[in-house]
C-alpha cells in the first residue's frame, strides 16, 4: 500500500523542477545552409499572447545580415526569420543564447548543411552556447540522438506518469516485464512510422489523448482499490500496447522538432528510440528499487492515504487534457 504514495511522491520530487519546462515547449533555433556562405535562420520562442520569453540569439562576429530579422506572434510562440552570410560557413564559431540562464526552458538548435548533414544540440540554463562543427561523424550523430532520446523520456512528465500508473496497477514482475515490453514495442512502431512519414497525425490531439490515457489508467487504479478490477488489471499488456501506439506519436512529435539528418536517418531514428528505451528503463528500475526498499518499512497507512496517488495522477492528467484540448 505504501508503495503507491511513496512512488508518486518520488516521481513528483524528481520531475517537479522540470514540469513547467516540459509543458512549455523549448525554444527552437534552426540555421539552414542555402549556399556556401549563406544561412536562413528560424528563431522560435515560447510566448503567451504578446509576451515572449526573454531569449535572444547572439551570433558570432563576422556575420552579415542579408535580410533583417522579421518576427511575429503565432501559435503560442514568437517566430522570427532572417538570412545571414558568413565566409567560413560558421564552422568553429560559437552561437550564444542570451537570457537562457534565467529561465527553466531549453533551446533546441538544428544546423542543416548543404550536404544534408545536420548538427543537433540542446542548450540549457547551464549550457547556453554551442560551437558549430564540420559535418559530424556517424558516432557523433548516434550519440547526439541517443542523449536526446534519454532526455525526452526523463523530462517527459506525462509519459513517466503513465508508466508509473502501470507499475502501480500491475502485480508481479512477470506482468511488469510483459506490460513494459508491450508499451515499448508499440511506441517504437508508431515513432518510426510517424517520423518516416508513413502516418501523419496532428500533434495537439495526440497530446490530449496521451493525457486521457493517464486519466484512464488512474481510474483503473481507483476501480481496482474498490474491488472492481478493470480492463488494465485483467489484460495490462493489451492496454499498454494500445496506449503505447499513441505515446509513440508523441515521441515522434518531439523528434520532428529537431528533425533527422538526411544522410543518417536510420541511425538517428534508431539511437533516438534506443535513448527513449534507456531512459524508460532507468525510471522503471529506480521505481522498482525504491519499492523494494519501502516494502521493508513496517507501516500500514490508512485507506485514504492509499487513494492519494491515483487521484493525484488523474487530477494532473485531467488538467493537461483540458489545457491541451483548449489549445486545438
Amino acid at each position: 500500500m505504501l508503495r503507491w504514495l511513496f512512488l508518486i511522491m518520488i516521481s513528483c520530487v524528481v520531475n517537479a523542477p522540470r514540469t513547467l519546462a516540459h509543458e512549455i515547449r523549448p525554444a527552437f533555433l534552426e540555421l539552414r545552409q542555402t549556399a556556401t556562405d549563406t544561412f536562413d535562420i528560424l528563431w522560435k520562442v515560447p510566448a503567451l499572447g504578446d509576451l515572449r520569453l526573454g531569449l535572444y540569439v547572439r551570433l558570432p562576429d563576422g556575420i552579415e545580415n542579408i535580410t533583417d530579422p522579421h518576427g511575429m506572434f503565432t501559435g503560442g510562440a514568437y517566430v522570427a526569420r532572417w538570412r545571414i552570410r558568413h565566409p567560413d560557413r560558421l564552422v568553429g564559431s560559437t552561437i550564444h543564447i542570451d537570457g537562457l540562464k534565467t529561465t527553466l526552458t531549453d533551446v533546441l538548435v538544428r544546423i542543416e548543411r548543404l550536404d544534408g548533414t545536420t548538427q543537433v544540440s540542446r542548450l540549457t540554463p547551464t549550457n547556453t552556447s554551442l560551437v558549430v562543427q564540420a559535418s559530424p561523424s556517424p558516432w557523433q550523430v548516434a550519440w547526439t540522438y541517443l542523449i536526446l532520446g534519454v532526455e525526452h523520456i526523463l523530462l517527459g512528465v506525462d509519459h513517466l506518469l503513465f508508466v508509473l500508473a502501470l507499475l502501480i496497477l500491475v502485480k508481479g514482475y512477470k506482468q511488469i516485464v510483459a506490460t513494459i515490453t508491450a508499451f515499448t514495442i508499440a511506441h517504437s512502431f508508431t515513432l518510426a512510422a510517424a517520423t518516416l512519414g508513413f502516418v501523419l497525425v496532428p500533434g495537439p490531439p495526440v497530446e490530449a489523448i496521451i493525457a486521457l490515457s493517464i486519466v484512464f489508467v488512474a481510474a483503473e487504479i481507483i476501480r481496482g482499490r474498490q474491488g472492481n478490477p478493470g480492463l488494465t488489471a485483467r489484460w495490462p499488456w493489451i492496454v499498454s500496447f494500445i496506449f503505447g501506439l499513441l505515446h509513440g506519436f508523441g515521441f515522434a512529435g518531439a523528434l520532428s522538432e529537431v528533425g533527422l539528418p538526411q544522410t543518417s536517418i536510420p541511425l538517428a531514428l534508431f539511437t533516438f528510440n534506443l535513448g527513449v528505451e534507456a531512459g524508460q528503463l532507468i525510471f522503471v528500475t529506480a521505481a522498482l528499487a525504491l519499492y523494494a526498499i519501502v516494502r521493508r518499512i513496517p507501516v500500514s497507512p490508512p485507506e485514504w492515504v492509499c487513494q492519494i496517488p491515483a487521484y493525484a495522477i488523474g487530477s494532473i492528467a485531467v488538467f493537461w487534457m483540458i489545457e491541451r484540448t483548449a489549445g486545438f
